[in-house]
């Protein structure tokens, strides 16, 4: 009997039984996970289900797993008790200091991400971002005679091309840089086993990221200011000048940095897991098709968003617990976190709580917003979220609208990954 086999029998029995206890069945549970643990990784909503009915709060060799909607949002939002575990693979990454997602709530975040904010302008998505990611997903779409591969020619490339242009930033090589930003993607966010392979890699990456942005912010301050393009790095320099603390040219290639890390890799990766999932339901793919055709955006984007919902960025968050606390105060599954403990709060398994989301197996796009958690909650909810709102959809339209759209044959229409991130996912079309 496959995994997936047993979790279905267990779930059965489980529903069959009006009442279940989670000692009825750990040994079962935690076998199963021990002889699957990649396939778990792969596919953890199964095993969540299983945990939201019985024991929504697991704690296993020092980390709590947490899986049901309101406990996930509460240790999201409680970020003085539950703080964010990235600061000193950050400073690894950067040569020295801290970038704001890896700081906890103080003087110098608050500074930090309202200097950015101020460079990074909601107003700019309209009249900036969504133009360049229209026309720059439209032209390689175009060009694609019939085929391409939606992470290598797509989806990786767009966000490497408005990086360039919205920071100001043009790589010399956009494959160099979109690597980069994935090989130190997985070093501060997915590597829990701290691989030395993986931390030699992330070294050099950073150290060529950080030489082509010491250079790209020299080039950009030998020019007459009067003569200077408007930028995201233009803005900071003109905040430099000044006088704002925090604007240092290290600084501002820190908060460059970190920004572009967080925005290539994981935008890929959702544009290929939402094309994916909707290419598994002929039905809902139509309906896509339909809206990104006859310029539907809002229920476009719903519809992509809701693909993602079944293969989201990933299936939690970790933080550590900075002193004890109870997650579940006052319910049956009530649960005690240590300080020190390391908490997964999966937002997956959140997105999938019936106690919260009405038929969460179904794929429908009439869910409110506050169902999704794809940006996460609290302090660190995803700088970009906004930008991703638009730009996820946005390369993703042109492709849509295309003829029928199908998977390649054979092989090389199976999304497939290398390490946290997918690698290829091939695609063709009239």
């Amino acid at each position: 009997m496959s995994l997936i086999d047993n979790l279905k029998s267990t779930l059965e029995k489980m529903e069959s039984s009006g009442s279940f206890h989670f000692a009825h069945i750990e040994s079962e549970v935690m076998e199963m996970l021990e002889r699957a643990k990649q396939h778990v990784l792969d596919n953890p909503e199964p095993v969540f289900a299983i945990l939201r009915r019985i024991k929504p709060v697991l704690i296993v060799k020092n980390i709590a797993l947490v899986t049901r909607f309101d406990d996930v949002q509460d240790v999201l939002v409680r970020d003085d008790i539950f703080q964010v575990t990235y600061g000193e693979k950050m400073r690894v990454v950067t040569g020295g200091n801290d970038f704001f997602l890896g700081m906890q709530n103080s003087p110098e975040y608050e500074r930090d991400t309202t200097h950015m904010r101020s460079v990074i302008r909601r107003s700019d998505i309209a009249d900036v971002i969504a133009p360049f990611v229209a026309n720059a997903a439209k032209s390689i779409v175009d060009s694609a005679a019939g085929g391409l591969d939606v992470v290598s020619q797509l989806g990786l490339v767009v966000p490497t091309r408005l990086v360039g242009a919205y920071f100001g930033t043009k790589p010399v090589s956009e494959t160099d840089v979109a690597g980069w930003a994935s090989t130190i993607f997985q070093y501060l966010f997915t590597d829990l086993n701290n691989d030395p392979a993986v931390d030699a890699a992330a070294r050099d990456a950073s150290a060529r990221t950080r030489a082509w942005l010491d250079d790209a912010i020299k080039e950009v301050k030998s020019r007459d200011a009067s003569k200077r393009e408007d930028t995201v790095l233009t803005r900071c320099l003109a905040l430099q000048a000044a006088g704002l603390p925090g604007m240092t040219d290290v600084d501002i290639r820190n908060n460059l940095l970190g920004l572009l890390v967080g925005a290539i890799p994981t935008t890929s990766k959702c544009c290929a897991q939402a094309l994916d999932e909707l290419l598994k339901r002929p039905a809902e793919l139509a309906k896509a098709q339909v809206a990104a055709r006859t310029g539907d955006d809002a229920t476009f984007a719903q519809y992509v968003f809701e693909a993602l919902r079944f293969h989201p960025n990933n299936p939690g968050v970790f933080r550590v617990a900075a002193e004890e606390y109870v997650v579940g105060k006052g319910q049956m599954h009530a649960t005690r976190i240590p300080a020190g403990t390391s908490v997964l709060a999966a937002t997956q398994s959140a997105m999938f709580d019936e106690r919260v989301v009405e038929s969460s197996k179904e794929f429908r796009i009439d869910r409110p917003a506050y169902n999704y958690m794809h940006w996460g909650v609290g302090l660190h909810t995803c700088f970009g979220q906004y930008i991703n709102q638009v730009q996820i959809p946005g390369i993703l339209k042109p492709l849509l609208q295309r003829g029928n759209l199908r998977r390649a044959d054979g092989d090389a229409g199976t999304l497939k990954f290398a390490g946290p991130f997918p690698s290829s996912l091939g695609v063709q079309f009239d």
